[in-house]
């Protein structure tokens, strides 16, 4: 029997391949990861049960299955849906296949390298608006620096030079000169939206709460309309918001900047488009609240580099006068900033914020104040003072 179970466990599990693939290495938290397994037999002997364990370090991954009567040549396969519940990085493996003999005297086990990483980008809400200081965005400092981008403010015409774009050619005066002229143009008048985000340690504050596993399957996802919940902790809550705004005004064609203070400082220069967006997206993705640098620090750091009529966000979780001493040095600069404050005391913290709201209404700021539990979307679209 001994003799016997050992051959069995051996020739049990030689010839089966395991391969797992996924849609996309990108996805959004709050969304549902499809995972499909294959199961590929490559002998001609049937394999009884075959067990696979998935071990990545996705939180609430259910990979896991056992699969019985994998006849010889045959492939099975299987489909695992996994609710995205924290953003970072995860390596989507790796996966062990185990079987034995069939009085369970002994097991064999092989390991599958985990193969592909998948990158949970932050959860954001889609802002219809988002309130402005008024006569700040909309206008700027015209630069009069040539760009090689086309822009609706034309400088002049120069000679072609190797290189330039057909599509510049300006054809009339190409006509008259008797020689290829092109169009130049001037830089689009600067409106910055910057986004300042704490990450400072010490003002955070969260709830711990033990994990709620959830089923998730394609029939659930059928039934059910996804509702994400974000964790109990001041910094997830800022980085949603910060994903959300930043969003927002790249789809409305602003260029945004973004500066955190993080174990190090991390500032993405303010640009467009969607490559811009990206960027911010996968910076937020993989910043913690671990830095030493408090918030006001970090405006005094930037202010030097962001021009005169920029829009300046700041989203905080500080309840200290320091905060007020930043926002001075801002409204100095005629720059009167948009704060959106976390309420650290439905989080779990005892810190007062009565006496820093008032600060700020004496200087007329916009002041939006989010509780946990909040709705983002409906509070960002709203003036909260």
């Amino acid at each position: 029997m001994i003799v016997m179970g050992g051959i069995w466990t051996y020739f049990s599990i030689s010839g089966v391949k395991l391969r797992r693939t996924v849609r996309g290495i990108k996805q959004q938290l709050g969304q549902v990861l499809e995972e499909r397994y294959e199961l590929i037999n490559q002998s001609r002997i049937v394999k009884i049960w075959i067990q696979v364990d998935d071990k990545s370090d996705l939180p609430q991954s259910n990979g896991s299955r056992v699969m019985s009567q994998l006849r010889g040549r045959d492939t099975r396969s299987f489909s695992s849906y996994t609710l995205l519940t924290r953003r970072g990085l995860f390596h989507l493996g790796p996966s062990y296949i185990s079987s034995g003999d069939p009085m369970g005297l002994f097991g064999r086990r092989i390991e599958v390298p985990a193969s592909q990483t998948l990158l949970v980008l932050p959860y954001m809400v889609q802002l219809r608006h988002f309130p402005f200081p008024p006569g700040y965005l909309s206008g700027g400092k015209v630069l009069w620096r040539t760009t090689q981008e086309v822009t609706p403010h034309a400088a002049g015409v120069r000679e072609y030079a190797p290189g330039d774009s057909l599509s510049r050619i300006h054809w009339p005066i190409t006509a008259r000169k008797d020689k290829f002229m092109v169009k130049e143009f001037d830089q689009d008048p600067q409106a910055d939206v910057w986004i300042f985000l704490d990450a400072e340690k010490s003002v955070q504050a969260k709830i711990n709460l033990p994990p709620q596993p959830r089923r998730v399957d394609r029939l659930w996802i059928l039934g059910h309309k996804i509702q994400v919940k974000l964790p109990p902790d001041t910094f997830e809550y800022s980085v949603s918001a910060a994903a959300s705004i930043a969003n927002y005004f790249i789809k409305r064609g602003e260029s945004v900047g973004l500066a955190c203070a993080g174990q190090i400082t991390t500032t993405l220069p303010a640009e467009k488009g969607e490559r811009q967006l990206g960027k911010i997206l996968e910076t937020l993705a993989f910043m913690v609240s671990d830095g030493q640098l408090p918030l006001h620090g970090l405006v005094d750091n930037q202010i030097q580099h962001i021009t005169r009529g920029s829009t300046v966000i700041i989203i905080s979780t500080t309840q200290s006068n320091s905060l007020v001493v930043s926002v001075e040095k801002l409204i100095r600069k005629n720059i009167r900033p948009i704060m959106v404050l976390m309420d650290c005391e439905t989080f779990g913290s005892e810190i007062n914020k009565t006496e820093l709201l008032q600060q700020f209404n004496e200087y007329f700021l916009t002041v939006i104040l989010i509780r946990k539990d909040d709705d983002l979307k409906q509070y960002l679209e709203n003036i909260q003072t």
